[in-house]
C-alpha cells in the first residue's frame, strides 16, 4: 500500500475508535427522523430584542427537543403561554415531547420558539437560521438545521417545508 492510503485507513480508524462515525450516524438519523413544516418568525423592528418563531414538528420516532440556538439571537428557547387564572403566563420549557408519529405544533398564543437579544433586525421576506438539537431514548443528541421564513405571518412564510440539513 502507499503511504496515502495507510494514512486515510489509519485516520478511519482512528475516527471509528473515537466514536465519530455514531454521532453522525445519530445525526442523520435524527434529521430523517423529524419533518418541519410551515416554519416561520415574526419579522422584528431595530431596537427590538425578542420575536416569536412557529413550525409543525413531526417525529417519525419519540424524540425530545432538548435546545434551540439561532446565531441571529443571544438566546433561543422553546416557550409555553397557557391561562393562569385570569392572567397569560409564559414560561421557557426545559424538553418538548415529539412522540412518534404525531405532529406538534408551536404556534401563536400556545408552544412557540423565543428568540431573544436579537443581533440584528429581522426583515421580512429574509430567513432565519435555527439548529434544533434533539435527543432520543437513550440520551443521544443529534442536530438538525432548519431555516424560518420571516413573514408577518404563517400566511407568507411560503411553502410547506422549511429547508433542513443534517449536521
Amino acid at each position: 500500500m502507499n503511504i496515502a492510503v495507510k494514512t486515510i485507513m489509519r485516520l478511519l480508524a482512528s475516527m471509528a475508535a473515537s466514536g465519530f462515525f455514531s454521532v453522525v450516524t445519530a445525526q442523520v438519523q435524527a434529521s430523517a427522523a423529524v419533518q418541519v413544516e410551515q416554519a416561520w418568525v415574526r419579522p422584528s423592528v431595530p431596537g427590538q430584542q425578542g420575536t416569536g418563531g412557529y413550525m409543525k414538528l413531526t417525529a417519525q420516532r419519540s424524540l425530545r427537543l432538548v435546545r434551540v440556538s439561532s446565531p441571529v439571537a443571544g438566546v433561543a428557547e422553546v416557550h409555553e403561554m397557557k391561562m393562569d387564572g385570569e392572567v397569560m403566563t409564559m414560561r421557557p420549557v426545559k424538553a418538548l415531547e415529539l412522540p412518534a408519529g404525531k405532529t406538534v405544533e408551536l404556534k401563536p398564543g400556545g408552544l412557540h420558539l423565543m428568540l431573544m437579544d436579537l443581533k440584528r433586525p429581522l426583515l421580512a421576506g429574509s430567513s432565519v437560521p435555527l439548529t434544533l438539537v434533539l435527543q432520543d431514548s437513550r440520551g443521544v443528541e443529534s442536530r438538525v438545521e432548519t431555516n424560518l421564513r420571516v413573514s408577518p405571518s404563517a400566511a407568507g412564510a411560503g411553502g410547506a417545508h422549511a429547508d433542513t440539513r443534517k449536521r
